[in-house]
């Protein structure tokens, strides 16, 4: 077996990336959305209900209880946790000493403090999936570094036991967010998903498109088509290879699943979940793969026997074979070679697939269940092969902790991934329920199920803010990425997350009492603050009434279309639909009777206890310094820094001594002489009893 030493690195450091910039985007927001003046102020949901310490702590897990000790706000307080989030994955992204399980407890423990306060704009599925895998993270993340040495040498003997357990983990998260993704495609009875004319919405009425989005959008409907029957096969079918016993079929559907997240990264604005879900795929590589992708390698080619060869040949062949047949029987795939284009159509009903469905979802927990039991074996073997006795007790009691706790792990998932299929969720052993209720809140395992509806099937809506000074005169209201202007190029904001744009898309899908912040949002604008008006705009001239807030404020729903090729100078056409917002001013009874029904009313000023506080101060400096960038700006300038870091520690690192060179063009001994001096002296890795020793592969 391939070890997993290099993958699980790049694991750890893709963590890194994707928390930096989590915490950098909502860094960046919060004011506007949880400070004193927000939408909605983050003081209101942390409210001390009389108990203990601890029990208040448990039910309700943030580290913002202890914000009144330090001088801060709830606020204030989610500014310095997200400060240092970002530093500290900073820092582990750079340096592997700080790529230890600590940091990514602390990692965890302060984006779970932010959910816990985050309200509507912190409940999607990639924050769901962010603290699931940082948890995960601080499992994988070693206790204790190797030295350097050991490290460049990449050698079995500096794997323990236990190290690869948790990293199964995440190929199992990988594959349950996948398979449920292209399930409830289809359990949801959406008639764009049935009828393959998904994507011929898809690119249109997502939050945020990019430019890209609009040449995707005009390609032919055969292509779109067969677009949704390759996200099928993508997100149903391959990952079951996940847990093949053939190496190429992992590496098969490893890249299959790199294409698919490219694709949506190139032609949608999905902040960092697309890239948090390509750092989930390295669970399904291995250091061989890596080391030659990165020409690395110069392990020799061990021959494999040809029944060997031939057998997994065989097996790949088939599975392929298997994989195009059902592929072409399950949606009637035609080749047009008049035309150059190819039919497609669904072939079974909602009936058949739901007990296909029925059939294979208890079987997939039972593969997930037999891939465990073999990486809990092998874990067994490696500890067996260990020598001296303290290291061998050391390594003991690792794997008796790191096992049963990823076992346990498992267990809990298997209640949310039960969920897409409500008879075997029913048939689940009670201990697991039981288990999953105690660490609910913990949020260690969630459900998932992406684009479950295609909405906007008859033109995108969207919804158009609207102020005036005088109640006849109207000016919209424009926001910095989210469709308006119908000349304006769609932006390109990723890993950026706007929270409050993708909030104003799910609130045009509804009336505007589905969504109650909305009518917060619609008093800080007739207030004038500025922290929410830079959520819209982030330079105040942009903004029309920049100078002095509008008198009455208003919402039309209109719809929204990409525009056609030719039309010179437009993305967007648009059409007026109705009323979306009542026309409000300050102290308007409609809108005082909506904030009392939401409970959105300033019922008393927030204390300011930190306004002596040196620490506050200190925030308020770094924010006055931040405020002029722009949140892409800020997150592309990270990335660019670690970029020139990373060249720096590259072009400074240490140069090759003389005798090292004079050893790497040294000719190397015959095989056999190797053997024999390998048998005389054991390898001192191995002798040292703390590690297990080097297998053939």
């Amino acid at each position: 077996m391939a070890g997993s030493r290099l993958p699980r690195q790049l694991f750890l450091q893709g963590v890194a990336a994707v928390f930096m910039f989590a915490f950098a985007s909502l860094y960046m927001q919060i004011p506007g959305l949880y400070g004193p003046e927000g939408i909605l102020p983050a003081r209101r949901t942390l409210r001390p209900q009389g108990k203990g310490r601890w029990p208040q702590l448990w039910e309700t897990p943030t580290l913002l209880w202890e914000t009144p000790l330090l001088g801060l706000d709830t606020a204030q307080g989610l500014e310095l946790l997200s400060l240092l989030g970002t530093l500290l994955a900073l820092g582990a992204l750079l340096l592997h000493q700080l790529r230890h399980l600590l940091v990514y407890l602390l990692l965890w423990a302060a984006y779970l403090s932010a959910y816990q306060v985050g309200q509507v704009f912190l409940y999607f599925q990639w924050d769901s999936l962010l603290l699931e895998t940082g948890f995960l993270a601080l499992l994988v993340a070693p206790l204790r570094l190797p030295p350097r040495h050991k490290q460049a040498q990449g050698r079995l003997a500096g794997v323990s036991p236990h190290e690869d357990l948790p990293f199964w983990l995440v190929r199992w998260l990988l594959f349950r967010l996948m398979f449920a993704s292209g399930v409830v495609k289809l359990t949801s009875r959406c008639p764009a998903w049935w009828g393959l004319t998904a994507l011929t919405y898809h690119f249109e009425t997502q939050c945020l498109p990019t430019p890209a989005s609009w040449f995707a959008h005009h390609l032919p409907v055969w292509l779109h088509k067969l677009g949704v029957v390759a996200t099928f096969l993508i997100e149903i079918a391959v990952p079951p290879l996940f847990f093949a016993p053939v190496r190429r079929l992992r590496l098969a559907a490893f890249y299959s699943q790199v294409l698919l997240q490219v694709l949506i990264i190139v032609t949608g604005n999905y902040n960092f979940f697309n890239l948090l879900t390509l750092v989930l795929t390295t669970a399904l590589l291995d250091d061989v793969h890596l080391a030659a992708a990165s020409g690395n390698s110069r392990r020799k080619k061990t021959p494999t026997s040809w029944p060997k060869a031939l057998l997994a040949l065989l097996l790949e062949l088939a599975v392929y074979g298997l994989l195009a047949c059902g592929v072409v029987h399950c949606f009637g795939l035609e080749v047009d070679w008049k035309q150059r284009t190819v039919h497609s159509k669904t072939t079974f009903t909602f009936h058949q697939f739901s007990q296909w469905l029925k059939m294979v979802t208890l079987p997939t927990m039972w593969l997930g269940a037999a891939s465990l039991a073999w990486e809990l074996l092998t874990a067994l073997w490696r500890w067996t092969q260990m020598r001296g006795w303290l290291q061998k007790f050391c390594a003991a009691v690792q794997l008796s902790i790191f096992g049963t706790a990823t076992v346990a792990l498992f267990m809990i998932s298997l209640v949310p991934y039960s969920y897409m299929e409500p008879s075997t969720h029913g048939r689940l052993w009670t201990g697991a329920h039981r288990l999953f209720g105690t660490v609910e809140h913990l949020q260690l395992a969630h459900s998932y199920g992406l684009f479950r509806r295609m909405t906007g099937l008859g033109g995108r809506p969207e919804v158009v803010l609207e102020g005036s000074y005088d109640g006849h005169h109207w000016t919209e209201i424009e926001f910095m990425y989210k469709p308006g202007n119908v000349s304006r190029a769609p932006p390109i904001v990723v890993p950026h997350q706007p929270r409050l744009d993708w909030q104003m898309w799910f609130a045009a899908l509804g009336p505007h009492t589905h969504s109650p912040w909305f009518t917060s949002l619609v008093l800080r604008l007739l207030q004038g603050k500025e922290p929410v008006i830079r959520l819209i705009q982030n330079h105040a001239p942009r903004y029309p009434f920049h100078k002095q807030p509008p008198t009455y404020v208003r919402a039309q729903r209109y719809k929204y279309w990409f525009s056609k090729p030719g039309e010179q100078g437009q993305w967007w056409r648009r059409q007026w639909v109705e009323e979306f917002f009542p026309s409000v001013s300050l102290g308007d009874p409609t809108l005082d009777m909506l904030l009392r029904q939401f409970g959105l009313q300033d019922k008393s000023p927030p204390r300011a206890r930190s306004s002596s506080s040196t620490l506050a101060q200190a925030l308020r400096w770094m924010r006055k310094q931040l405020s002029a960038l722009e949140a892409p700006a800020l997150l592309w300038g990270l990335l660019g820094t670690v970029g020139a870091i990373r060249v720096m520690q590259a072009l400074l690192g240490p140069q090759s001594s003389p005798r090292a060179k004079e050893e790497k063009h040294r000719p190397a001994p015959p095989e056999d002489s190797v053997a024999a001096s390998k048998q005389a002296s054991p390898d001192p890795d191995v002798s040292s009893g703390s590690q297990t020793p080097r297998r053939k592969k």
